[in-house]
């Protein structure tokens, strides 16, 4: 009893830590937030894929024996990606049973094994899939494809996405979190403990000689984050690392919990190099964080409002962020609708594309659309330096599911996972678009 309640404390500090701290400013009325949750709640339901139910002819049914949760409703991604439903978890509406299945699942499918692909990009040991068929569990290390033996190619990368490793450590501690138990961590999947498993994905992708930020080049590269995965990017990634910094955390809150004070004071050390260096090597002048140091070497929005959200800029390194982010909003160049763009459309690479290097037309998918998944981020940031903007911000967002929810019937398709004023939109019912606002909005309330 006495590591449990340890541990609910440790994961107290280390949520007040992720969010720098909370604005307890409720940025939502307690009816647009009423209807949020309830959105929440309705999307997540269209999203989960039952024993034995049958998504489409060409994908099968799920025998996986447990509930999977794919990135949303109607015909979206059949198949259960970790990143998307990592990233649901904070809503609150997924159950332990759920939990414990997506997570044991996500486990067993852990490459055991460095191997190469046909398309001769490599597989190493501990890599955790980017999503796993349904039907045979098989899994897709790559994106672009849902075929095990054809995966892989530059296309895609020749080394496997670098963000699930984290999200997989981060389905870990969200599940004792929820369960008060520790019993998991030793428990042995194909004869490896998962605590060993979450070590050995931690590993897995790159840094330079010593380093701590997740770093590629074009001979190696891997796909910086699965929301950006047409985008070329290269040199030290801001992204994950980020995201290997809350993994850091979160492993040496979990060693902590099987009395490994080694182990978790080591993985402290590495946050703190993170936190310290990553504000030093990503922001520009403006206090913005760009995306990398080799190509694509843009502002980058998601990064900018993640950082602030963890708690890695702080101070007044913080609250200029959070004054230009507040001035983008005003003058235009930020959102639309409430929804969020990765690059300010004054930072466009040129006027053919957002980013340096795509597969996607500007203004479509990710090299230009608007997103609704990073909108909590940016309210939070902004709220830190303008309430009133920030309010208006999440309201605009809220307005947008009213006008356009899915649950009207007919042409309706709101939360889309992203569109654009010409038309261009993808993907109807899309599960991240509200569980990552919601959880940020419920947070600030409390």
């Amino acid at each position: 009893m006495k590591t449990v309640t340890i541990f609910f404390l440790l994961n107290f500090i280390l949520v007040f830590t992720l969010s720098g701290q909370t604005n307890n400013q409720n940025l939502l009325s307690d009816s647009d937030l009423a209807f949020l949750k309830d959105m929440t709640k309705d999307v997540m339901e269209s999203s989960r894929i039952y024993p034995g139910q049958n998504i489409s002819d060409e994908f099968g049914r799920n025998n996986t024996g447990g509930i999977l949760i794919r990135p949303g409703g109607r015909s979206c991604y059949p198949a259960f990606w970790i990143r998307d439903y990592a990233m649901s978890l904070e809503s609150g509406f997924v159950t332990n049973e759920e939990q414990m299945h997506m997570l044991l699942l996500t486990a067993s499918k852990q490459c055991d094994q460095t191997w190469i692909t046909k398309a001769g990009s490599i597989i190493p040991l501990g890599a955790i899939a980017d999503h796993i068929r349904i039907d045979d569990s098989k899994p897709i290390f790559y994106p672009g494809t849902f075929s095990y033996s054809g995966q892989g190619g530059k296309t895609w990368g020749m080394v496997p996405p670098y963000g699930d490793q984290y999200f997989f450590i981060h389905m870990a501690h969200y599940y004792l979190k929820s369960t008060s138990t520790t019993k998991v961590l030793l428990d042995e999947i194909n004869g490896v403990r998962l605590i060993d498993r979450l070590e050995t994905a931690f590993k897995v992708p790159p840094t330079q000689q010593d380093g701590v930020l997740v770093y590629t080049t074009d001979d190696f590269r891997g796909v910086d984050f699965g929301f950006r995965d047409v985008i070329n990017i290269t040199g030290n990634l801001c992204l994950p690392s980020l995201f290997k910094y809350r993994a850091s955390l979160e492993l040496a809150e979990l060693f902590d919990l099987i009395n490994r004070k080694d182990k978790a004071d080591f993985y402290r050390a590495i946050a703190l190099r993170l936190k310290n260096e990553i504000p030093e090597v990503f922001s520009d002048s403006r206090g913005m964080l760009v995306a990398s140091t080799g190509k694509s070497q843009q502002s980058d929005v998601w990064s900018t409002a993640l950082a602030v959200y963890f708690g890695v800029l702080e101070g007044e390194e913080m609250n200029k962020t959070c004054q230009f982010l507040t001035d983008t909003y005003k003058n235009g160049t930020l959102a639309y609708r409430g929804n969020i763009r990765h690059v300010l459309t004054c930072d466009d690479f040129n006027d053919s594309s957002a980013w340096e290097y795509s597969l996607a037309k500007k203004n479509t998918y990710q090299n230009g659309a608007y997103w609704g998944t990073p909108t909590g981020w940016v309210c939070y940031a902004i709220a830190k330096v303008d309430d009133e903007q920030a309010r208006k911000l999440a309201s605009e967002y809220i307005e947008d599911l009213r006008t356009n929810d899915y649950r009207k019937g007919g042409g309706f398709e709101a939360p889309v996972e992203c569109f654009h004023p010409s038309g261009n939109k993808q993907n109807p019912v899309y599960l991240t678009t509200v569980t990552c606002p919601f959880a940020v909005f419920s947070l600030m309330k409390k």
